[in-house]
This record gives structure tokens, C-alpha cells and sequence, in this order.
């Protein structure tokens, strides 16, 4: 009988450590997954032009894939750091020429879509930038002005209108 009840207290004390060492474990677990995410950024994986035009912790970009050709452009994610424009334009010799669209678009993160004056042609090569908002709620090309990375260089995407695009994007 003494052997049995001895038998009885080391199997609680063998279960008394397991939960024990568990109940560490997961304290650990918990601690590092709560500190390790403070400060620490994932990095984008998407070709991307960011800027950091006058708020420094605010990312103006923009994200968007080839178009199907048509009057109509899709852009994936707009991020502004202050409500602004995402201006579309004809390719000029390599370099954003006539403006055929542009939508407003609130700052934060959203999706766009831009609604052109002019059909977008199978191969051609299209501009979207971005621009500030002078604060009077409508575009003019002559008081508002691209928004520029941290490097001066005006934040845009350089896409293509192509039939092969994602057909799910018609315009």
C-alpha cells in the first residue's frame, strides 16, 4: 500500500512539471510574439514608388497592374498621405505626356477607379502620378502639383495597356 501511494504522489509530481514546463513554454511563446512585432515593418514585395512628402511617417504610393485596353483604368491600392489625384497620362517620348483621366482619391489606403476621355490602345504605354490637392477639391493641372519622393522624383506607375491583361479588368 505504502509503494502504491508513493507510486500515486510521483506520478502527480511527473504531471505537476509537465504542466508546468508547458505553461512556460507558452509564456515564452506569448512574449516573444508581442515583442518582437513592435518596430518592425514587413517589407513590400511589390515594385512600388513611395514618398514621404511632408508627414514623415506617411508613404504616398501607388499600386496597380497592366490594364486591358479600354476608357476605363483599375488601380489596386492608392496610399496618400493628404487627399489628392491620380492623374492618367499618354506616353510622350518615354515621359508622361496628354492627361487623359484622373479621379480624386481621400488620403489613407483605397482602391480607384478612373473613368478616361480617351480609350487606352493594345500596347501602349500609359502613365498614372500622383498629385497633391491644393485644397479646393478640384484637379487643375496648374495649381496642383506631382507629389516627390524624398529624391524629387515624381511618384507614378508606368503601366501598359495590353488585351492580355487580366480580362477581369476590362475597361
Amino acid at each position: 500500500m505504502e509503494n502504491e501511494t508513493q507510486n500515486a504522489q510521483n506520478g502527480i509530481r511527473t504531471w505537476q512539471w509537465v504542466v508546468t514546463v508547458i505553461v512556460i513554454i507558452i509564456l515564452v511563446v506569448i512574449g516573444i510574439m508581442v515583442f518582437s512585432k513592435k518596430g518592425v515593418e514587413t517589407p513590400a514585395t511589390t515594385t512600388e514608388t513611395a514618398s514621404t512628402q511632408t508627414n514623415t511617417n506617411a508613404i504616398n504610393r501607388i499600386i496597380m497592374a497592366d490594364q486591358y485596353p479600354g476608357n476605363v483604368v483599375y488601380v489596386s491600392s492608392v496610399q496618400l498621405a493628404n487627399p489628392g489625384y491620380v492623374v492618367i497620362n499618354k506616353d510622350s517620348a518615354g515621359q508622361p505626356g496628354a492627361i487623359i483621366g484622373y479621379a480624386s482619391a481621400p488620403s489613407g489606403i483605397n482602391p480607384l477607379k478612373i473613368t478616361l476621355t480617351q480609350p487606352m490602345i493594345d500596347g501602349g504605354t500609359y502613365y498614372a502620378v500622383l498629385y497633391s490637392d491644393n485644397s479646393n477639391g478640384k484637379f487643375d493641372v496648374n495649381v496642383d502639383k506631382p507629389l516627390t519622393d524624398s529624391n524629387g522624383n515624381i511618384i507614378m506607375k508606368v503601366f501598359k495597356a495590353s488585351a492580355s491583361a487580366n480580362a477581369e479588368i476590362k475597361g
